[in-house]
């Protein structure tokens, strides 16, 4: 009895702190494990095929399907970005797109191939410096946004439905 009253009050507190039971993330394909290869950077921003990347790998961590080379699953692509022209009157923002590429392969055959593209308004600065950093932000959210949107678009669905991700 006082097994049962203990695992009960465990379970009380893991409700309360907020933790919940969720199904294991499972790509197309049937993979639960998926490698991020390093994207390939055709923008004119250097660090975007990294950001893109950590970006991917860390959302694959919160899903607990990230996994190194030795995965079943490979996830590899490139990432362009377009600089728009000012968005407003008086070049106060300017429009900025992210564009991922991404080709999903399990166990050496191509599964899911597709693009995803993100857009945002960044607002100028005093001087480029400014600018440049607002710049530098947009685009990390815009790769993060990016990345969840390609992870849900590879996700396999149930006939149910779609699998709830974290």
């Amino acid at each position: 009895m006082r097994a049962l009253a203990g695992a009960l009050l465990v379970a009380i507190a893991l409700a309360s702190c907020g933790y919940r039971v969720v199904q294991p993330y499972r790509a197309r394909g049937g993979a639960d494990r998926i490698h991020v290869k390093a994207f390939e950077n055709e923008s004119a921003d250097p660090e975007l095929g990294a950001t893109v990347t950590a970006a991917l790998r860390d959302e694959l961590a919160r899903r607990g399907a990230w996994a190194g080379a030795e995965a079943p699953a490979v996830l590899e692509g490139s990432i362009g970005s377009t600089e728009g022209a000012p968005s407003t009157p008086g070049s106060a923002t300017f429009r900025v797109a992210v564009e991922v590429r991404a080709r999903l392969a399990v166990q050496g055959k191509t599964v899911q191939e597709l693009t995803v593209r993100r857009e945002a308004d960044q607002l100028g600065g005093a001087d480029a410096l400014e600018s440049e950093g607002r710049r530098a932000l947009v685009l990390r959210r815009l790769a993060s946004d990016a990345a969840r949107e390609l992870l849900r678009a590879i996700e396999e669905r149930d006939e149910a439905g779609p699998v709830p991700t974290p």
